[in-house]
Formats: C-alpha cells, sequence, structure tokens
C-alpha cells in the first residue's frame, strides 16, 4: 500500500482534542499505537508528541483498512469530536476517515502499547529508535529535556553566560580520567573529558558561565551507573569566597531542575511515579573525615565508596530530611591538580597551609561531592587562581605546563577566585526514576561495548 496525500484540516494535537467544540470535525495526526477490535467497532488509538487519542471506527471499509496498517504505521485522521469520558482527554473522534502518510509498519520488537515495557534492556538498547517510542522511556527523557532547561533558566536568572566549549582537545592532562585519542589530520587529538579548563578560562572572560554538552571518559568501566559518554551541566563562577558560594549556585542549579519538571514535564513524572525532591534552602554539610566516621570506615580511606554514599544519604533523609548531602574536604591526593586546598581564601593560601606554593598541601580540599538518594550526583569545588600556585601545584603532581599554555595564560593576565560544579544528567535522571541502569535513561547509550545504534 502506498502513502496517500494528507489532507488539509489544520492538526490537532491529542492533548487538544477535547477543547474543540462537539461536532466540529479535526484532525489528528501521529501513529496507530493500538487497534483493538471487537464484534461491531473498531477503536484506533493514536499517539503524537502530546499523547494518546481514541478514534472510534465503525464504517465496514475503514474497519478493513485498517486491517493494514499495522501498529507504527503513521496516519492522519480526520472525524467529528464527540465527547467521551472514558476516552483519553475526554473527547475522542468519529466518523474517521483515515490517510496513511507512510508504508505500513513493521511490528515493533515488543509490544509498545503496553503500560510496561515487557522486553529487556538489551532489546530496549538494541533498538532504542523504536523503543524510546514508549511512553514510559519517552517520559525518562522528558524528565531530561525539563531538567536541561530548568538549569539553563536557573542560571540565565542569576546573569550566568552560555557557553560552547571544543570537544576535540590537543592535551590529555586534564586529570587522571582516560581519554579517547582522535587522529587529527594528522595529529593526535582527543574528545574533551571535560569543559573544565575552558569554562575556567571563560571566567575570566564573563565571570560566570555555564554550559550542557557532551563529555567523554575512556575508563572501561561495566557497572550501571557509568558510560563513556554523558551530558554534563557544568557551571563556573568568579569572585566567590570559597567552595561555599559555589554550593549555594549548584542549589539554586537543581531548584531550577526540579521546577521545570513540576511545571513542564509533570505528566512524565507522574506516569514514571516520580516523587521529586524538595530542595532544601540550604543543602546539609558534612566533612569528609566526618562522613568516614559516620559510616564506620577506616579514617585513611581516601574515597567513599558506593556502600558509603548509600548510608551517608540514609542518614541525611533522617537527620535533615533531606535527598542532599554535600560531603566536603575531600583529600587533595583525590582532586585535580587545579583543587584548591581547605584554608584557600580569595588572596590565596591562609596562614601557613599553602600546599599550592611548594609545602605538602593540607589533607583536605575545598572541594565536594553531592549526593542524591543515595549516588553521588555532583563534583564541584574552588579553584586554585593565582599563578604563582598553579606552578607550585604542577611541579607537586608532575603536570609540564607547557602543555597547558593556553590555559595558564589565562590566569598569568588576571583571574578572580573562582569555583564551579558539574552534574551527570543521566545519573540525576536515573535517581529521578528509581532507575536500575543509567542506561535505562539515555537515548542511546555508549558503553563499554556500546557503539551503536
Amino acid at each position: 500500500m502506498q502513502p496517500t496525500q494528507p489532507l488539509t484540516t489544520p492538526r490537532v494535537l491529542a492533548r487538544d482534542l477535547a477543547s474543540v467544540e462537539p461536532g466540529e470535525r479535526a484532525t489528528l495526526a501521529g501513529w496507530i499505537h493500538r487497534r483493538r477490535v471487537l464484534a461491531s467497532v473498531t477503536f484506533l488509538v493514536l499517539r503524537d508528541r502530546t499523547g494518546l487519542a481514541q478514534v472510534v471506527v465503525k464504517d465496514p471499509a475503514t474497519i478493513a483498512q485498517l486491517h493494514g496498517l499495522p501498529e507504527e504505521t503513521v496516519v492522519e485522521v480526520t472525524g467529528a469530536v464527540t465527547r467521551n469520558e472514558a476516552a483519553p482527554g475526554g473527547a475522542e473522534l468519529t466518523e474517521p476517515v483515515i490517510t496513511a502518510l507512510t508504508e505500513p509498519a513493521l511490528p515493533p520488537p515488543t509490544e509498545l502499547w503496553r503500560p510496561t515495557f515487557g522486553a529487556g534492556l538489551p532489546t530496549h538498547l538494541d533498538h532504542a529508535a523504536v523503543t524510546l517510542r514508549h511512553p514510559r522511556h519517552r517520559a525518562a527523557w522528558q524528565l531530561a529535556s525539563a531538567s536541561m532547561a530548568g538549569f539553563r533558566s536557573a542560571l540565565g536568572a542569576l546573569d550566568f553566560t552560555e557557553i560552547a566549549t571544543p570537544k576535540l582537545v590537543g592535551t590529555a592532562t586534564e586529570s587522571g580520567a582516560n581519554v579517547f585519542t582522535v587522529d587529527y589530520f594528522g595529529r593526535t587529538a582527543y574528545l574533551a573529558q571535560s569543559p573544565q579548563l575552558y569554562k575556567q578560562m571563560l571566567v575570566g572572560v564573563f565571570e560566570r558561565v555555564f554550559e550542557v554538552g557532551p563529555v567523554f571518559r575512556a575508563e572501561p568501566h561495566d557497572t550501571v551507573r557509568h558510560l563513556a559518554q554523558y551530558t554534563s551541566l557544568d557551571a563556573e563562577l568568579g569572585f566567590i569566597r570559597d567552595h561555599r558560594d559555589v554550593l549555594t549556585v549548584l542549589r539554586a542549579a537543581i531548584a531550577g531542575m526540579v521546577e521545570h519538571i513540576r511545571r513542564y514535564a509533570a505528566d512524565a513524572a507522574a506516569l514514571l511515579g516520580v516523587e521529586l525532591p524538595e530542595v532544601p534552602a540550604e543543602f546539609p554539610v558534612i566533612h569528609f573525615r566526618d562522613a568516614l566516621a559516620r559510616v564506620g570506615a577506616d579514617p585513611d580511606e581516601p574515597d567513599l565508596s558506593p556502600a558509603h554514599e548509600r548510608a551517608l544519604s540514609e542518614w541525611a533523609r533522617t537527620a535533615y530530611g533531606s535527598d542532599f548531602l554535600a560531603v566536603e574536604g575531600y583529600p587533595m591526593g583525590k582532586r585535580p591538580f587545579y583543587t584548591a586546598p581547605e584554608g584557600y581564601g580569595p588572596t590565596g593560601p591562609r596562614g601557613s597551609s599553602g600546599g599550592a606554593r611548594g609545602v605538602e598541601p593540607p589533607e583536605g580540599s575545598n572541594s565536594f561531592d553531592l549526593l542524591f538518594r543515595g549516588l553521588e550526583l555532583t563534583t564541584g569545588g574552588q579553584r586554585l587562581h593565582r599563578p604563582s600556585d598553579y606552578a607550585a601545584a604542577m611541579a607537586r603532581t608532575g603536570t609540564d605546563p607547557v602543555l597547558l599554555a593556553g590555559y595558564l595564560d589565562a590566569f598569568a593576565h588576571g583571574m578572580p577566585p573562582h569555583g564551579g560544579f558539574a552534574i551527570g544528567l543521566e545519573r540525576w535522571v536515573a535517581r529521578l526514576t528509581g532507575a536500575e541502569n543509567v542506561r535505562e535513561v539515555t537515548l542511546f547509550p555508549r558503553d563499554l561495548h556500546r557503539l551503536a545504534p
């Protein structure tokens, strides 16, 4: 069957069908979500970007036409609007004329009309272009989309400038994470691990910057929480006193993300049974050494384990009624070279603690991780900003300053005290939805094994 030309009646979206006066004719367009064949009537459920609409088919010729139009075929339907409280939205189309806009669709890998997704994660990932059409999978990314919009809105209200930094870079010395190499016109280049160095440089231009974009980590993780490519919500701001100022902005960003979901993706959240968090006026904070003591860990542990993160989140929920907990003062040895040590003030290291001046740094750093419902969501903190501190930090860590000449040039020409953070979007959505695997809420995951579709 060849598709015919669409009709010219203005299209009405499924969510707006009930606003059309009963008896008027309206046109819907979308995918055949389901066909329910009864003795004397057939129900066609149409799906578009806003939801579902019901079409009642009684004409024998039209019923016969529907037999040749499988689920997922794209159609346009024009009919009379009729009130029916049992129909989605309280209205349906009757006396329809159905026009196929594509050839009949192949059967999807699982029945997309079922309320819950009936196939396993491998099937979903192998056929993501189709299985993402399932309302539950679509809803997960609608939460992500609203979160990105809320992030942008919240930081825009705080006078941040959105930036776009290179994803092809010439050095792999930003951090200890592995990098993907790329042949760049005969030279070796790398996919950017983060926009960190560039957003710091641009603090010297705009003072407050943020970016929403992909980052790449060639770490051979094969876990439910790691991806080789994910979406990072980054921010950096100048003229801070310490990392607590960064936490204040992070709190505003997350509050904006939650509010945008509440306002613009409430249906998606309801479909997935998401309980949106209450963002406190201030995040509760615990020092790293106290966090170790609270979970009974060795005081010499350099980091928190996943079990520690879960235990601390449960404690924060009980002690503060909060889904969020900031852990500050992580050991300097676990943080990148640009991290400011504890006691680092706007004019540089305070007192005699000046680890960035060639003396061994203090154990703790002016950095933090934000835990959300049992998992690290965000890493952030204060950065070094004085050229002499960078020289000492590079000497201490064995970093070649020649490789970072462009980055260091910004500091040589004056950089204010600054800091920032990064939120992993997919991890955020996974925690919101309770997904066991971050791949469940990622459009087309890239990991140790997957490079398609």
